[in-house]
């Protein structure tokens, strides 16, 4: 027996010392997707992951046919047969006479809108010409009046609405009003002062008013885009001014259920939250109060709404029934089809520009959108993450993360395959099993990618994979920096790497000026050898001279930073004197240029510093190693201001201050586009130990002319500034004459801080 033991023993200590150092990094990456799954450690990666496994959990979902709401398409055939869209309204006041009387619907949403009146009939037209060409036709006026009715599209739509349960739609959005609102929902006052974050617009294109009164009510098309273009989700409510808007689909509902009142359910008047998630405060969700009882429909950020979308959408999506249109003014379509049914007027037609992105088709009809949201609050059936969701998502990931991370390291390959597979399978099925018969919507990507990692880490753990992936790291950055610091990275590649992270740089931008003159002045050979060779003395003179890294080209444009993935102290200054080196430079190119009879060359360049992010980025087609952030933004900017000051380098305060050994000229106080906060710019001239007199000088009464203009002592700034060109002209200094004009004729008030404002890029 103690044999036994101790044979036991000595396996465990040889397999300690085997596999410590894959079990630790199993444990390491466990404990990682724990800590995204608490919020402890967030990553928009993983979150547009969650979205993708959500978005292919949803297609997975068979969908039922839905009896409740029938979709009245205006499709191909009603466009044939009734005429092009948007039709007269007498055709849409006999369809919505077939719906209400013939068909005895319980409800009608359009979701097409009003915002014009009809004059399609052409009695505007008759009566102009009654009262003048046709003025002698003897009973013309009369026979007009008696057909006035008939012929008035916008009366009789209002006439076959008129105490029907009709709900019309339309859009929020910009500035410009156009028709009338209806009745909100509820306005600021029934808040009691608290607060409640909606999506806010001032503009609407809403009913013409003799609609919006004959109609029950009205609600607005509201979906929310997600920046990668697919629709996800819709608020429900939305402001205008101090009234909250229902959308269609709750409108129509309120309709439908007879509701009296919509109102929004706070989360701390909740008696199974917690006294933390009470504090928190926030809307929990917005409540129908209906004659069968209340219908609680849950809410998230800015009153949103998670659409469950069922089916591929469309006539043969499966999810809602569809009939044409033009069968129903026919009122050729089943009795039993559409009576008692919640209607929905939309189209599927193409170029009527209602089909948009979702999880579950690139083309999906817009009207069907709201029929989803209808169905899930008739259904009172949402998809919902629990509060407490989080409890089975770190058991299930810790079961996973730890049964890999221990077996995997003593397994073959194939049992390894097989091991992985079962194990991520399972979580998989208990996903999607929570996801479609209990509403309960879980994390799983975070699970299936700790459990892919975890088998790469371990099948490519070693010498090849170590050796390889440091080979590789420095192959990639060869394209950015200079050779001799990828020879300094090879010493040590695990020093560097890719992965994204906040750094102190500076930004180099360089463009052409006047490249479209240029372009139509050379053939296409000698463009490209035009450019080849401008690109290529720009290159040398960021990577061979200063050790930059370039980024990349953009058409004549080159951009470049210094900082990463070698960490300079003076990233500053190496920006500052590359860019003077490749004014020198290019100023010896257009020597030649002008000698083969090519377009002058001229560059401006714009230059920043500050924290920015650095490392890999892009798609699953394209990746490269960049910078983004403000302070690169503004390095953009303050490259096309340059035009703007006569200048060739234009840098921004950070910079100048970060690399003070340099002699600078200010140019302005400026507020770019995208930026609230003014910033001083400059122009750096030379080392400071090697600016000549002269120009010291000439700076020092550059600086003065400002002061003056500044102070707005306009005749003083003046005849400085006219001094200063008539001795040295530049377009800086004609620029200033050129605003103290302005500014005799527009003072620009006592207030006046001195910025000048960039409305455009």
């Amino acid at each position: 027996m103690s044999l036994k033991i101790s044979g036991f023993a000595d396996k465990a200590v040889k397999a300690l010392q085997k596999y410590y150092q894959r079990w630790l990094m199993g444990l390491v990456l466990t404990l990682l997707a724990c800590a995204y799954l608490i919020n402890y450690l967030p990553s928009e990666t993983l979150d547009r992951m969650e979205t993708s496994v959500a978005d292919l959990r949803m297609r997975l979902e068979k969908p039922e046919l839905d009896p409740q709401v029938v979709i009245v398409d205006i499709d191909s055939k009603s466009l044939t047969e009734v005429g092009r869209f948007p039709w007269s309204r007498n055709h849409v006041a006999d369809l919505v006479r077939q719906l209400t009387e013939k068909y005895k619907v319980r409800v009608i949403g359009f979701d097409v809108s009003f915002p014009e009146p009809d004059t399609s009939s052409g009695y505007g037209v008759l009566q102009k010409l009654a009262q003048n060409e046709l003025k002698q036709v003897p009973g013309l006026t009369g026979q007009l009046q008696r057909l006035e009715q008939q012929m008035d599209y916008d009366g009789l739509l209002a006439a076959a609405m008129k105490d029907q349960p009709v709900v019309l739609g339309y859009n929020l959005s910009g500035t410009q009003t156009k028709g009338v609102l209806p009745a909100p929902a509820f306005t600021e006052e029934v808040l009691n002062g608290r607060e409640l974050t909606a999506i806010q617009t001032v503009g609407f294109e809403a009913n013409i008013e003799r609609l919006q009164e004959a109609a029950a009510t009205a609600g607005s098309f509201s979906v929310v885009t997600d920046p990668d273009g697919v629709v996800r989700s819709t608020a429900l409510l939305q402001k205008v001014g101090k009234g909250y808007y229902t959308t269609l689909s709750l409108a129509t509902v309120a309709v439908a259920t007879g509701a009296t009142a919509i109102n929004p359910i706070f989360e701390d008047t909740v008696d199974t939250l917690s006294d933390s998630q009470k504090a928190a405060g926030g809307v929990d969700k917005i409540a129908m109060f209906t004659p069968e009882g209340n219908r609680l429909i849950p809410v998230g950020e800015a009153l949103t709404t998670t659409v469950q979308f069922r089916g591929k959408g469309g006539p043969d999506g499966g999810a809602f029934r569809y009939v044409s249109a033009v069968d129903v003014i026919r009122g050729t379509v089943p009795q039993d089809v559409l009576e008692g049914a919640i209607v929905l007027v939309g189209t599927t037609a193409p170029g009527l520009n209602d089909l948009r992105a979702t999880p579950v088709s690139a083309e999906y009809p817009g009207v069907e959108i709201h029929a989803n949201i209808i169905k899930s609050i008739l259904d009172d059936q949402f998809k919902v993450r629990p509060a407490d969701a989080f409890v089975m998502e770190l058991m299930l990931t810790l079961m996973v993360g730890l049964v890999l991370a221990f077996a995997l390291p003593a397994l073959s390959p194939l049992w390894s395959v097989l091991l992985s597979l079962a194990v991520l399978g399972a979580a998989a099925a208990v996903n999607f099993y929570m996801y479609s018969q209990f509403d309960t919507v879980l994390k799983v990507a975070v699970i299936l990618l700790l459990g892919a990692v975890l088998f790469v880490f371990n099948v490519a753990w070693g010498y090849f994979f170590e050796v390889r992936r440091g080979q590789a790291l420095v192959s990639r950055f060869g394209e950015y920096v200079a050779p001799e610091l990828v020879a300094e990275m090879a010493e040590d590649p695990a020093k560097y790497n890719m992965d994204g992270e906040s750094r102190e740089l500076t930004v180099l931008f360089v463009d052409v000026r006047g490249f479209t003159t240029i372009s139509e002045g050379l053939t296409p050979k000698q463009l490209r050898e035009y450019i080849n060779i401008y690109l290529t003395a720009m290159s040398k003179d960021i990577r061979d001279y200063y050790r930059g890294t370039l980024d990349k080209y953009i058409g004549d444009a080159v951009m470049a930073f210094w900082g990463a993935p070698v960490a300079f102290p003076d990233h500053a200054s190496r920006g500052v004197a590359t860019a003077l080196k490749m004014q020198e430079s290019a100023h010896k190119l257009n020597d030649d240029f002008i000698k083969r009879g090519w377009p002058e060359l001229k560059i401006g360049i714009g230059l920043n510093s500050g924290p920015m992010h650095v490392g890999d980025m892009g798609s699953e087609i394209r990746r490269a190693y960049t910078v983004m952030g403000d302070a690169v933004n503004l390095g953009s900017r303050l490259e096309g201001i340059t035009k703007v000051y006569g200048v060739g380098i234009c840098v921004g305060e950070v910079t100048r201050h970060a690399a003070s050994e340099f002699a600078y000229r200010e140019l302005d106080l400026v507020k770019v586009k995208g930026k609230n906060e003014p910033v001083a710019i400059f122009e750096p001239v030379a080392l400071d130990k090697e600016l000549s007199e002269s120009d010291r000088a000439e700076i020092t009464r550059w600086n003065d002319a400002l002061a003056l203009v500044r102070r707005q002592q306009w005749d003083a700034a003046q005849a400085l500034l006219e001094s200063l060109n008539a001795a040295h002209p530049r377009g800086l200094y004609t620029l200033y004459l050129e605003r103290i004009a302005i500014y005799r004729e527009q003072p620009p008030g006592e207030d006046w801080d001195g910025v000048t404002k960039f409305e455009t890029k």
